[in-house]
């Protein structure tokens, strides 16, 4: 069953940048859908970004132009780079592939 692993998370204060790494043991493929989801404290999980077939790429809205996400075939990773931070993105953030299950999760803490 695959099962992703995310890094890169931490500590980093509002207007700075992160960014998250998500690997898999085996190929991704570019029919998969590879897409990160995040949840912070006492707030539903929310679908941040993914990145499909033909590498078109979906954002939320709130992260839109801030967030990019991408995917690199050769080292079976996916990236989300994240730039002006505030404090509403402090939250847990999962990687997924298709249908995966949760990883660890890597946690993302923005103080003001």
């Amino acid at each position: 069953q695959v099962q992703l692993v995310e890094s890169g998370g931490g500590l980093v204060q509002a207007g700075g940048s992160l960014t998250l790494s998500c690997t898999d043991s085996g190929p991704i493929s570019r029919f998969q859908v590879v897409w990160w989801q995040r949840q912070a404290p006492g707030k539903e999980r929310e679908f941040v970004a993914s990145i499909g077939t033909r590498d078109v790429t979906v954002y939320l809205d709130s992260v839109k132009g801030r967030f990019t996400i991408s995917r690199d075939y050769a080292k079976n990773m996916a990236y989300l780079q994240m730039n002006s931070l505030t404090p509403e993105d402090t939250a847990v953030y999962y990687c997924h592939l298709d249908a995966s299950p949760d990883g660890q999760g890597t946690q993302v803490l923005v103080s003001s």
